[in-house]
């Protein structure tokens, strides 16, 4: 087994429409991302999971400059990951298909992990 990460990308429209949902609403986004990772879980394949919050700072260069970030510029943002366990990455893209991102027309990154050990 190979571990992959899967990347969450929305747009920052749709994350400022995610922000102004209401309770129930909201309640009911995540819910379906709790069953997506509740499957993915039961099958043993999940390693971690999490989501991004909204700020943060960027440090940049062998100075280490730091600026503040992400960019709400951005044309897409990174809202969240997942790492987990497949045979092949053709597994993993199958199991990304669940994702509550894509209802929102968001996307997910499948990156294969490199192993060091």
């Amino acid at each position: 087994m190979e571990k992959y990460m899967l990347i969450f990308r929305n747009t920052p429209t749709t994350e400022a429409e995610f922000q102004n949902l209401s309770p129930e609403a909201m309640q009911a986004e995540l819910d379906k991302w709790g069953q997506w990772i509740g499957g993915i879980a039961v099958q043993g394949k999940m390693v971690s999971t999490d989501a991004l919050d909204h700020t943060g700072k960027i440090v940049k260069g062998s100075k280490h400059l730091v600026t503040d970030g992400p960019f709400i510029e951005s044309k897409e943002l990174v809202s969240g990951f997942m790492i987990l366990t497949a045979d092949t990455i053709e597994e993993a893209i199958e199991l990304s298909k669940g994702c509550p991102i894509y209802d929102i027309e968001g996307s997910v990154e499948v990156r294969p992990l490199m192993n060091f050990g």
